[in-house]
Parts: C-alpha cells; structure tokens; sequence
C-alpha cells in the first residue's frame, strides 16, 4: 500500500534585515545555521533511509535552511516560488502535486506554514498556535485529495 507523508518545515533563524533591505535575500543568523544542522540531523533519523522531495521558498533563509538538509540527506533541492508568501491553501496545492507516494518536505515561511499545520491537523487555519522557527509537522496523508483535518500528525520537532 502506497503511503505520503508531508514534513512541513518553517525556516530557520534568519537576520532581522538583509543587506539590500530585501526580506527574501534575509540570511539565516548564527542560531540558525545552528538551528538548521539540527533539523536536518533529526530528519536524516527519522526519514529511516527515505530519500524524500525536497522543496524550498527561493528566499534566502528558506533556501539555507533546505540546502543544510539537503546536505546532511545527500539530495537536491528543488526551489519553488510559489511556496514565498502561500497560503494554507496553496501549500496543500503544492503537497498534493508531489505524488502519491513517499515523502516530501516543504521548506516555507509563517504565517503560512503555521496556518497549513493548522488545516491539516484541525481542519481549520484560524486557530494555529505557532511554528518557532525550524519547526517540523510531519503529516502521514490519506490517498487522494487531502482534505482540511484529514491528515493524522506523525511528529513535531522544534529545536
């Protein structure tokens, strides 16, 4: 039996500002270079030798934060801009077009991601209660159209 799983991932620590003033090209700080090595280590345990999708917002935090992963996994990272400012919503699109099978992990922003955790788990994304930074949801997710509090959660991580 086919099984998917999502690993919803806010992004690490990143610095208040960029040098262009540019909220996308933010870079991760010292805690989350910090932050990322360890969400990463923790993922490489509980994937159990899965190799899974791995997509990124092109912001720069979101996009260092997956690239630590990618690393520590030995996989690739696939930037995908329609994950910077998505909505619950937009995420699920996204998730929902990976496959039917295996295990794909967003790296994304909040309120979005907080708000998808949110939908996924209680059926609504009005009542989310936070992502700190680096935070993981881990979705097992039924076959087919996953609908909003159709999906059991796995695990959460935060360092």
């Amino acid at each position: 039996m086919k099984q998917r799983h999502w690993v919803l991932l806010r992004h690490a620590h990143a610095e208040a500002t960029s040098q262009n003033g540019a909220d996308a090209d933010r870079p991760l700080s010292l805690r989350g270079l910090s932050e990322a090595k360890a969400v990463a280590t923790w993922l490489r345990t509980e994937l159990k030798g899965r190799t899974p999708r791995l997509l990124s917002s092109p912001a720069a935090r979101a996009l260092a934060t997956a690239q630590a992963v990618a690393e520590t996994l030995g996989i690739a990272v696939r930037p995908e801009p329609k994950i910077f400012d998505a909505t619950p919503g937009e995420l699920l699109a996204i998730l929902n077009d990976q496959g039917t099978d295996g295990v794909t992990v967003l790296v994304g922003h909040n309120p979005g991601i907080e708000q998808a955790v949110a939908l996924l788990a209680e059926g609504r994304s009005d009542e989310y209660r936070g992502m700190p930074t680096a935070s993981v949801a881990w979705f097992t997710v039924p076959d087919g159209l996953v609908e909003p509090g159709a999906a059991p959660l796995h695990s959460y991580w935060s360092p």
